[in-house]
C-alpha cells in the first residue's frame, strides 16, 4: 500500500497545475472549531490534522453542468488527497464534469467541540457553497453530486442521508441534499458486526453509545427521498467488508431509491489504483441519468 501511495503521488505531482481555485470553505469562523496547537501537514499525497477545510475546484475544458464533490478516504485519520481526490477529479473533468475536491476536517477532540459532526459539517458546507455559486461555475444547481471513497464514502453517504437537518449556519435555507451519490468501497455502518473499526473509533469513539452507532449507520437512515446512488466494491475487500455496500444497496432498493452496484470478485481495498476502467460503468450510469 505504501508503494501505491508513492506511485500515485509521483504521477500526480504536477496535477495542481489543473487546479483553478482553492476555496476556503468557511468565509469567517470554522464551524464547531476550538483553538488548537495542531499543525496541518501534507506528505506523500495525504493530509493530516486538517484545521482549515477547503474545496479545490478543477474546471473542465467544456463544463457540462454537472458537479461532483469528491471526498477521499483514509479511515478518518488521513485524507488520501492526491490518489482518490485529485486523481478522480482528473477523470471527471475529462468528461466535462466540474470537480470540487474536499479537504475536510478529520474528527478530533483537540480541534472540535463535537468531533462526531465535524466532517459532516464540512460536507454540508461544500454542498451549500457549490449550490449557491452554481451560476458562477456554469453548474446546474440540480446536478450536484457527492462522491466518496472508503471512510470518505461514509462521509458522502452521511451527507446523502442526513440532509434534512442543517449542521451548519444556513441563513438562505439552501438545499443541502446532494442530487446523486457515488460510493466507492464505502464504510456505511457503525454497527459492531460490520463496521470498519478504525473509522468508527475516530468518528464516534471507542465506546460509542448505541444512539450514535445508529445515527451514523447510514443504512438505517435511508428514506424514499435519499438521492440516487451508484456503488462499487470488491468482494474480497479485507479492510471494509463488501456487506457495507450490499446492505446499503438493499435499503435503497427497498425504499424505491434508484441504485446501481458493481461488485468485482477480486481487487481488495483501494482497487481503483489497480483496476483500469473502473469508471467506465460509472460514466455509463451518469449518462443514463442525464449527468453526462
Amino acid at each position: 500500500m505504501k508503494n501505491i501511495f508513492l506511485l500515485i503521488t509521483a504521477l500526480l505531482c504536477g496535477f495542481s497545475a489543473f487546479s483553478q481555485e482553492i476555496i476556503k470553505l468557511y468565509p469567517a469562523q470554522v464551524a464547531n472549531a476550538k483553538p488548537t496547537e495542531k499543525v496541518e501537514t501534507f506528505e506523500r499525497g495525504m493530509y493530516r490534522n486538517v484545521t482549515v477545510p477547503t474545496l479545490e475546484y478543477i474546471k473542465p475544458e467544456k463544463p457540462n453542468g454537472t458537479a461532483v464533490i469528491v471526498i477521499a478516504g483514509g479511515g478518518y485519520g488521513v485524507i488520501v488527497y492526491n490518489g482518490e481526490g485529485l486523481g478522480t477529479a482528473k477523470s471527471l473533468v475529462e468528461k466535462g464534469i466540474s470537480a470540487f475536491v474536499l479537504k475536510y476536517r478529520l474528527p478530533s477532540d483537540e480541534i472540535m467541540l463535537d468531533k462526531k459532526i465535524g466532517p459532516l459539517q464540512d460536507a454540508q458546507q461544500a454542498i451549500k457553497y457549490v449550490r449557491e455559486n452554481a451560476e458562477k461555475y456554469g453548474i446546474d444547481k440540480n446536478k450536484i453530486g457527492i462522491m466518496g471513497f472508503s471512510a470518505g464514502g461514509h462521509l458522502a453517504s452521511t451527507a446523502a442521508t442526513h440532509f434534512e437537518k442543517s449542521y451548519i449556519e444556513n441563513p438562505q435555507n439552501t438545499n443541502l441534499r446532494p442530487d446523486f451519490q457515488i460510493l466507492v468501497y464505502p464504510v456505511i455502518t457503525m454497527q459492531d458486526a460490520l463496521t470498519h473499526g478504525g473509522s468508527r473509533d475516530a468518528l464516534i469513539g471507542k465506546t460509542p453509545s448505541q444512539e450514535d452507532k445508529d445515527l451514523f449507520s447510514n443504512e438505517l437512515q435511508v428514506k424514499a427521498n435519499t438521492p440516487i446512488a451508484w456503488l462499487t466494491h470488491a468482494a474480497d475487500d479485507k479492510v471494509v467488508d463488501v456487506d457495507n455496500s450490499i446492505q446499503y444497496f438493499e435499503k435503497l432498493r427497498k425504499s424505491k431509491v434508484e441504485v446501481e452496484m458493481h461488485v468485482y470478485p477480486k481487487g481488495d481495498h483501494g482497487f481503483i489504483f489497480r483496476q483500469k476502467g473502473w469508471t467506465d460503468p460509472l460514466f455509463d450510469w451518469m449518462k443514463r441519468n442525464n449527468l453526462l
